[in-house]
């Protein structure tokens, strides 16, 4: 953005385009927090039960730490 669009976003927003930026990504993490706390316990408890194996809930598991990892790589870089 050049000088006289960002001063017409901030005009019309009241927020600095890094703000915004800011809020989105806090936003993208939040849920991707909230989700994998979902997808978490859904996994653990079938394990508990034994719907799952071991090597299953590991491979949840680790999907899930890729997937934290590609996104802040993506989004934080």
């Amino acid at each position: 953005m050049n000088a006289a669009q960002a001063s017409a976003f901030q005009a019309n927003s009241g927020l600095t385009p890094s703000g915004v930026s800011t809020v989105l990504l806090c936003t993208v993490f939040a849920t991707l927090l909230l989700w994998s706390a979902w997808a978490l316990r859904g996994a653990y408890s079938g394990w508990a039960e034994a719907q799952l194996s071991q090597r299953q809930l590991t491979g949840v598991m680790v999907r899930i730490m890729a997937l934290y990892l590609v996104l802040t790589f993506f989004l934080l870089s």
